[in-house]
């Protein structure tokens, strides 16, 4: 093992050299330095005012859903680095890849039946978008190339993914030049409760039946819209989605990575609508945080389209695709999750935020607050502060990531009853402060 490096000349080393998200270089915040991690609490690697322990209400980014250092999530990657770290997936197969495949066939909405496994979300989207756009040209229908969606959405942080986020206010509107121009419904009205809002059901119908023609596909985040602006809609206009979708001869494309594995109450969101695309992106939670990895599946429709056309194949294949290590974690993380009551502590977890939020609602400069399944965001009537709101979430002994105008969580499932109340103390501490 290497020497430990002081937390002081790891900061000053990190400052010189690593670029993280979302940030310049240089950095302009101090960001802690983490030692270990176990169960849902980060350990720091010297004291943040006072705090040596962390309580993550982040979930990391909203996929260590087993929170840290699970001894089942332990044993499968150990036991896979005894058997084999990587090995190329063109040409070759094992068993973690397509166990994980068939266990994703088997839990996710029918009819979709193929996998394609990728490195991270964003490039699981690549993938979805890829797999229309072939569709339609294999179909002899190649001006079926642009996609539908609706405002308020976040798909990722590469190319096609950039072109379908919300271009007015969105983290990529720097791009918006030079990004394919896609179609954009208006975002869709508030409220996963709310009743259906007919005349916006009725925009959605009529964009898809003027622009089909053009349209390859539509896709969204079902129920929550995540990075855009953690927005709840109605599961209603999935429904009518689809409808328009198949009478208009366009793809569906559901955006799972955020809600998938059960964050939302359902395992996955398309569940609330009881309906399904033709084509889905699951990432995240789904190698429970230990590893990236994500994966795009289709129904048989769509790969057997794919497959007679003129080029037959889906000319898209990462280094790591199907990385073993990553496979056995991902199947080891599905069959934890599966294999308790996960619905259960998801309802527990979004009581207890209902609760320790409600205090939230009478904040000054708090604009809304809302809680589904295990999200729970309180929303600013101004652009948060971020360095003045998570350092009052540290001080309540809690790691908080707020961005734009929310101070939100999505806890690990593990997380107690009074850690989940301690959170909400740092989300209301933070919406004041900020």
């Amino acid at each position: 093992m290497p020497d430990r490096i002081d937390p002081a000349r790891l900061r000053a080393l990190d400052r010189a050299h690593v670029w993280h998200p979302y940030g310049p270089m240089p950095g302009r915040q101090e960001p802690l330095v983490v030692e270990s991690a176990s169960g849902v609490r980060l350990r720091l690697a010297e004291p943040a005012h006072g705090r040596t322990e962390l309580v993550d209400g982040m979930s990391s980014w909203w996929s260590a859903v087993h929170g840290y250092n699970h001894p089942v999530l332990n044993e499968a990657a150990r036991d896979q680095l005894d058997r084999m770290s990587h090995v190329m997936f063109g040409g070759l197969t094992h068993e973690p890849a397509v166990r994980l495949a068939t266990r994703l066939v088997e839990i996710t909405p029918e009819p979709l039946q193929h996998v394609f496994l990728a490195d991270s979300g964003s490039v699981s989207v690549e993938v979805a978008v890829k797999m229309c756009l072939q569709y339609w040209r294999s179909a002899g229908r190649p001006a079926k190339r642009r996609l539908l969606t609706w405002r308020g959405g976040y798909h990722g942080d590469t190319w096609q993914p950039m072109s379908v986020c919300d271009p007015e206010g969105g983290m990529h509107e720097l791009w918006s030049g030079s990004l394919p121009r896609q179609v954009f419904a208006d975002a869709p009205p508030d409220g996963f409760d709310a009743e259906p809002d007919k005349a916006y059901a009725r925009h959605l119908r009529e964009l898809v039946a003027s622009h089909a023609d053009e349209l390859a596909a539509v896709i969204v985040e079902p129920v929550v819209q995540g990075a855009g602006g953690m927005r709840f809609h109605s599961p209603a206009y999935l429904r009518v989605l689809r409808e328009a979708c198949d009478e208009h001869d366009v793809l569906l494309v559901f955006d799972e990575i955020a809600t998938g594995f059960g964050r939302t109450g359902q395992l996955f969101a398309a569940g609330h609508a009881g309906v399904s695309p033709d084509v889905m992106c699951v990432g995240k939670a789904l190698t429970g945080g230990y590893l990236t990895l994500a994966a795009t599946l289709c129904t048989s429709r769509v790969a057997e389209g794919i497959s007679s056309g003129d080029v037959p194949v889906l000319a898209h294949g990462p280094t790591f695709m199907g990385n073993p290590l990553a496979s056995a974690v991902a199947c080891a993380s599905v069959d934890l999750l599966l294999g308790q009551d996960w619905e259960l502590e998801v309802k527990r977890i979004g009581a207890g935020l209902r609760r320790g939020l409600a205090e939230a609602a009478g904040v000054p400069g708090v604009r809304d607050v809302r809680v589904l399944g295990a999200i729970g965001v309180v929303q600013l009537d101004h652009e948060v502060d971020m360095a003045a709101a998570t350092r009052a979430a540290v001080r309540e002994g809690v790691w908080l990531r707020p961005f734009r105008d929310l101070v939100y969580t999505m806890p690990p499932y593990v997380t107690g009853d009074d850690d989940v109340a301690r959170i909400c103390r740092a989300v209301c501490a933070a919406a004041k402060e900020g």
